[in-house]
């Protein structure tokens, strides 16, 4: 006597009753067929770095495939042989799942491996002129500000304002040390801590007095711990406790609209 089961891609004969003396032969075929998916899930994880929706849906399947294999061999097995069966089926998956979610976690980068370097990526597609946003990088807020004409038109009149207009001391990858400090004029990217005592400045757009800052403000970033202020470029203007510019740190783009953070793209 023969029973077959669907395994989502052919039909394969699973179980063979020996009608003579009641022994069974389960085909493994299908298992194996399972195990190979798994595999391979894990192998696109490990290569692409995260686990899609689709992957996951895979292996939740695969989960349900394993479970229905040992519920149709009740034809085969008596139901008290059936129930352990299914019981030790479904234990295994749990414990096949939670042993996976470790061993995938580990192929993704850390936390600690972003607290100590690891680069990460940025979609400022949503970024509208004048919206600035922040990314975590090794610990540290990076913020990524998309900058208006006007707030560019401001830079080149404050110059004799600031401390250090040419970015002379290395505070910048060398293909931002311009006027503007960044690679695509409009997007400024900084680490937004200020280069006095590790405060976080604040953003102060708006030009003209507010918070106690002089009327002729022309916006930017102010750091209320002990009052440096940084233009939109991140120059630290004169006459103020900050020694440097705020710090530029390597980044590149990946599109036109994905921005790569701790880490210059290879050329191909």
């Amino acid at each position: 006597m023969y029973f077959y089961v669907d395994n989502g891609t052919t039909i394969r004969k699973y179980c063979e009753i020996d009608a003579n003396n009641g022994t069974r032969r389960i085909d493994c075929s299908l298992r194996v067929n399972i195990t190979i998916k798994i595999i391979f899930l894990i192998h696109c994880v490990k290569k692409t770095g995260h686990l899609s929706n689709d992957m996951a849906c895979n292996l939740i399947k695969m989960g349900i495939s394993i479970v229905k294999v040992a519920t149709m061999t009740e034809h085969c097995i008596d139901y008290q042989r059936r129930r352990l069966l299914v019981a030790a089926a479904a234990a295994g998956g749990i414990g096949t799942a939670i042993t996976m979610v470790p061993f995938v976690s580990s192929m993704l980068p850390s936390e600690r491996a972003r607290a100590t370097g690891a680069p990460v990526e940025a979609d400022i597609g949503h970024l509208q002129p004048g919206q600035m946003m922040t990314v975590e990088w090794r610990g540290k807020p990076v913020w990524v500000l998309h900058r208006t004409p006007e707030m560019l038109a401001s830079l080149p009149k404050i110059t004799e304002r600031v401390s250090d207009p040419a970015s002379e001391k290395l505070q910048q990858p060398e293909y931002c040390r311009s006027e503007h400090r960044s690679i695509k004029p409009e997007i400024f990217v900084a680490i937004g801590i200020c280069t006095h005592l590790g405060c976080s400045p604040g953003s102060r757009f708006a030009s003209g007095a507010v918070d106690g800052i002089d009327a002729d403000w022309p916006g930017g970033f102010f750091c209320p711990c002990h009052g440096s202020t940084f233009d939109l470029a991140g120059r630290v203007f004169k006459n103020k406790p900050a020694p440097t510019n705020l710090e530029i740190p390597i980044h590149d783009y990946l599109t036109e609209t994905r921005l790569l953070i701790g880490e210059e793209r290879k050329p191909a």
